[in-house]
């Protein structure tokens, strides 16, 4: 796949863009990705085709997915790390909700102490059941109907 007017490949253009993102010259990506500045110069100017482990390094080094670097997709990350983000987030939020579940049972069962229900909440209003089964005063007053 080719970049409008530049001959280069999507790696080629890819590499050049990552590197100067990072602010770094060519000597020092090339440092750090283990290779000669010349090497680097030839990948980045699409001069030289890169072996597979390169472009891992590559990847690795820049966290990109491996389809970013070739090209065959604008995400930058790959599908799994983005799904990985998405479940942290759902289960940060779901512990959110036990940790608000579980204060607002408790001023729950102070307000019904404090009103003088409390026999009802003991008795079924979050009995973890689920059945339906708890009666309230709220029931027993419909039930003698």
């Amino acid at each position: 796949m080719q970049n409008g007017s530049d001959d280069r490949s999507r790696f080629a253009v890819n590499l050049g863009r990552l590197r100067r993102e990072k602010g770094l010259s060519q000597r020092q990506a090339a440092r750090e990705l283990g290779v000669s500045q010349a090497l680097l110069s030839h990948y980045e100017t699409d001069a030289r085709e890169p072996k597979l482990d390169f472009v891992l390094k590559v990847c690795d080094y820049y966290d990109v997915s491996a389809d970013y670097i070739l090209g065959r997709t604008h995400e930058r990350e790959d599908g799994a790390s983005r799904l990985a983000e998405k479940v942290g987030i759902i289960v940060d939020s779901l512990e959110d909700l036990k940790l608000t579940e579980a204060s607002l049972m408790s001023k729950l069962k102070t307000l019904t102490v404090k009103n003088g229900l409390n026999n009802g909440f003991s008795n079924g209003y979050h009995n973890g059941s689920g059945n339906g089964s708890s009666t309230g005063p709220d029931t027993k007053q419909n039930n003698k109907s």
